[in-house]
């Protein structure tokens, strides 16, 4: 069985679906608030042209997916998966925001639930990276029961390389 990057996944307070260019306003109505991305290494990521750039990598990435309230039916958010190695048994997810009424654990919490279940089907280790200086991501990360497994470089945009923490959380 080979791994589904963009599975339709439903929650009780989610779901996720493949990103699709049609929801380029939507999703960027979202994104364009600038306090999403203040504690972000590509901090400025708010603006149209940064984000741009941000959404063609995710429709290109094959991985992407929007979040949806699945209450009000908007699109509140995105995340994706990244990087599948089935030698190493591993995968990313990753690029995830959602906006600020939505922070706070719970629909964070249930995204991860979801995407972890369908990654686990197929591989051991789900890896996840994060910013250094992204307090609030970090902490949400390790609140879903990621470890940290070091620090690594990582290029975000047209920037010089940035610190980030790495975590994995293993199939039990």
């Amino acid at each position: 069985m080979s791994f589904d990057l963009q599975p339709h996944l439903k929650g009780e307070l989610i779901e996720l679906r493949p990103l699709a260019p049609q929801d380029w306003d939507d999703l960027f109505s979202v994104a364009c608030d600038r306090l999403i991305w203040e504690q972000h290494p590509e901090s400025d990521r708010y603006k149209e042209g940064v984000f741009e750039n941000f959404f063609k990598g995710a429709l290109e990435s094959g991985g992407a997916f929007v979040v949806i309230d699945r209450k009000t039916q908007r699109i509140i958010g995105s995340t994706r998966f990244h990087g599948y190695d089935p030698e190493k048994s591993e995968v990313e997810i990753g690029w995830t925001f959602l906006a600020r009424k939505y922070w706070g654990g719970r629909y964070n919490r249930e995204m991860k639930r979801l995407m972890l279940a369908h990654a686990f089907q197929f591989v051991e280790n789900v890896v996840f990276y994060v910013g250094e200086d992204n307090i609030r991501s970090r902490k949400a990360t390790e609140k879903i029961g990621a470890i940290k497994h070091g620090m690594v470089k990582k290029v975000y945009g047209n920037r010089p390389p940035s610190l980030n923490v790495r975590y994995v959380i293993k199939r039990s």
